[in-house]
């Protein structure tokens, strides 16, 4: 029975080393524009995590009104791919960051 709980306990911890080392450290920046690099895109979940310039990773999650824009006209998300390099527009709302535009380089 010991045997048991211990491999159990064990499998536990193991699982929640990997799914914690899965996600990123996100900051919250301020309102505005920042220039940065495409570090990892979810299509399901219609979101990305970009690195800036300024070394902060910023978690975008697109909603119905976010404009994204490759050479002046509106593409689909599936353009978006890691180390794609971008222009994020965003707005400050609490601790969430809202993509009003992202601009493909």
């Amino acid at each position: 029975m010991l045997k048991k709980t211990l491999f159990s306990l064990t499998g536990l911890i193991v699982a929640t080393i990997l799914l914690a080392s899965c996600g990123h450290n996100v900051d919250v920046v301020e309102s505005g524009t920042y220039d940065g690099r495409v570090a990892e895109v979810k299509p399901d979940e219609q979101e990305i995590y970009v690195e800036t310039e300024g070394n902060k990773t910023i978690e975008l999650y697109f909603t119905d009104s976010t404009r994204l824009m490759q050479n002046g006209e509106s593409v689909n998300f599936s353009a978006l791919k890691k180390d794609t390099r971008v222009e994020v527009t965003v707005e400050k709302m609490g601790k969430k960051l809202n993509p009003l535009a992202v601009r493909i380089k």
